[in-house]
């Protein structure tokens, strides 16, 4: 039989795998050292046990996910629209293009122990107060004029998620309209009002 890698890179991806398929709970070590064609002392060299592979995977998620929304936060203006625009786009995009990666994190978080609960719990702080900023600073300035800040961050941010469970490329929605599609609905859900009307150019 061919050598298979026996890195940890490979270990990482066969337990995304199986905690994806089975859940963290139905998944042993050796289901997924199995999977990733290593011997288990190959794996237990790189992860002490099921639980620091769980944590590497939540770490690898998030990381990559806040990675993406500070980028495209980076390349907006200050106008509070436009962050939110490209927040939902950004969150979309890596939800559909990575809904293994992003399931995991949106699930399994129940199943860390509680020496590292409190670190993940601060990572979803840190999500939820990206778009808690924006919205509560567009209300502020008077072009979001929903009277429930809180209800519309957290409908927006359900949304978005969402896009993880349900979205397949193969579906009749491109990526693009979809991404299309958020955006208008979370401008909605806060109520946004422009401070301008935007004109189109004379011909």
């Amino acid at each position: 039989m061919p050598t298979r890698p026996a890195g940890h890179k490979a270990l990482i991806e066969a337990a995304r795998t199986e905690f994806a398929e089975n859940g963290y709970g139905g998944t042993s070590i050796r289901d997924i050292a199995q999977r990733a064609g290593v011997s288990l002392s190959a794996l237990y060299y790189y992860y002490k046990s099921k639980q620091d592979l769980l944590v590497a995977i939540l770490d690898e998620g998030l990381d990559a996910y806040f990675g993406a929304c500070e980028s495209a936060l980076a390349s907006a203006g200050d106008d509070p629209a436009e962050q939110l625009e490209v927040l939902v786009a950004a969150t979309v995009r890596f939800r559909s293009e990575h809904p293994v990666k992003s399931s995991i994190v949106l699930t399994e978080g129940r199943s860390l122990e509680p020496e590292h609960l409190a670190r993940y719990r601060k990572n979803e702080d840190r999500g939820t107060q990206q778009f808690r900023d924006v919205v509560e600073r567009g209300v502020q300035e008077g072009v979001f004029l929903t009277p429930y800040p809180d209800d519309a961050r957290r409908a927006v941010i359900a949304m978005c998620n969402a896009v993880a469970q349900w979205y397949r490329p193969s579906g009749q929605v491109p990526l693009e309209e979809l991404v299309e599609r958020n955006v208008a609905l979370a401008l909605t859900v806060v109520e946004y009002r422009p401070r301008t009307v935007r004109r189109a150019p004379r011909t």
